[in-house]
């Protein structure tokens, strides 16, 4: 992908800032269990520095477990929509790429669902000098699975439909790769889990997706009309249950 495509498609998430808010998953209480355990120390009373954090979904709850987070999102409509959803979190105008934060100063920096938009030769050294010793990094997807045969065929129509556009999240364990050479210490763990929710609700989700919301309203329409019928086809009483993978990866600095 080119420099330029790349960032194209980083800016799309500011024209659905609303609908990511409401259609993306949450992550379940597991995730921040296994946080804690991975990077040896409990969220409450951590400093933490939440990058790209979108309109908050991971903040809020980072801060729910009692962590003192700061969210860093560049994206001026997501950035905009964090402040509407998540009254009283802070939130800094920045990258990973380049983190305004001074050294030693942080003890986890985690990436919800954005680490793949970093350049991780820029976002993994910029993380270690921010983080104290013994500090970590922890990045999470959630993945829809598609072992179960709805999902998967929903994947192959999107590849059908969007040959240039759709991609998936096949390369979580490149995006990762940069952090062992870097000196860190790398555990991961995949947990499994679902949510039920309307299919209006799954097609919010899907509007919300880079590979969609990069497209023109008019190339997009159709595509989630489709997906719209073919959904209600799987679904014909309204209501989805929706499973996810979700992979968690911590990289703990030396102390």
């Amino acid at each position: 992908m080119t420099e330029e495509s790349f960032r194209a498609l980083a800016q799309s998430f500011g024209g659905v800032a609303a609908e990511y808010d409401r259609g993306r998953p949450t992550y379940p209480g597991e995730l921040f269990d296994a946080l804690e355990r991975l990077s040896g120390r409990g969220l409450k009373g951590a400093r933490v520095l939440d990058v790209g954090a979108g309109t908050g979904i991971a903040t809020r709850l980072l801060a729910t477990r009692g962590a003192d987070v700061v969210a860093v999102e560049p994206n001026g409509g997501m950035a905009a929509q964090f402040l509407a959803s998540s009254p009283g979190l802070p939130l800094v105008r920045a990258s990973g790429d380049d983190l305004p934060f001074h050294d030693g100063s942080a003890d986890l920096i985690t990436y919800a669902q954005a680490f793949h938009w970093t350049r991780p030769e820029l976002s993994v050294p910029e993380a270690i000098r921010v983080l104290r010793p013994g500090g970590a990094l922890a990045t999470w997807w959630n993945v829809h699975d598609e072992t179960v045969p709805w999902v998967r065929a929903r994947a192959e129509r999107m590849a059908a439909a969007l040959p240039d556009h759709y991609r998936g999240y096949g390369g979580i364990s490149e995006h990762t790769s940069h952090f062992a050479p870097a000196g860190l210490a790398v555990e991961r763990v995949v947990m499994r889990w679902e949510r039920r929710v309307t299919v209006d609700h799954v097609i919010t989700d899907l509007t919300s997706r880079s590979y969609l919301a990069s497209l023109d309203p008019a190339e997009r329409e159709p595509v989630l009309a489709a997906e719209r019928e073919a959904t209600l086809a799987e679904f014909p009483g309204g209501w989805v249950v929706e499973p996810f993978t979700l992979e968690l990866v911590v990289a703990v600095t030396p102390a």
